[in-house]
């Protein structure tokens, strides 16, 4: 049986404990864990489906949705910055798809090599499946439009034109 000046320390160390925990932040519960942290980070395990291709610093948004881009399973990670404007952070490339040679992705299929094209430069391996690389170039006002977007306008003016000789049958 414990005594009343053991009853009164084991108290006053709850008590203690109990104001030091509170006082940390969540990773500080984590860390004082005697396991640690149990749980790894996407991408850095290296058993995923997708290689991760950052394009943005993760900071630079407030919220982030996944938008599927044509059949292959690629994924885009486009993030909203504090001004409203949306763009893309990552890309998630299937293992399917493509495949690492030396320090840096490359593409299977056509539709993937065109994506990793389009980026400022070659995808750079950090660790395990997570890639860095820069985003692809901004193209100022002066030089708008470019050939790519003339070649897009007149295609959608086609179509439309299609679609209304077709409605007039």
């Amino acid at each position: 049986m414990a005594s009343v000046k053991q009853k009164r320390a084991s108290r006053r160390n709850i008590k203690k404990a109990q104001a030091k925990w509170k006082s940390m932040s969540r990773q500080q519960h984590a860390r004082a864990q005697p396991q640690g942290r149990a749980r790894k980070k996407p991408g850095t395990g290296g058993k995923g489906n997708y290689y991760r291709v950052v394009v943005r610093p993760k900071s630079e948004f407030k919220t982030f949705r996944i938008q599927v881009v044509g059949t292959e399973g690629t994924e885009r990670l486009a993030g909203k910055r504090k001004g409203g404007g949306w763009d893309t952070q990552a890309w998630l490339i299937p293992k399917s798809h493509a495949h690492v040679l030396g320090r840096t992705l490359v593409g299977d299929t056509s539709k993937i090599k065109n994506i990793l094209s389009k980026l400022g430069s070659k995808p750079r391996r950090l660790k395990k499946d997570i890639f860095k690389a820069k985003p692809r170039k901004d193209v100022a006002e002066r030089a708008k439009p470019t050939p790519a977007m003339r070649r897009a306008q007149m295609r959608n003016i086609k179509k439309a034109q299609a679609a209304r000789r077709k409605k007039r049958r």
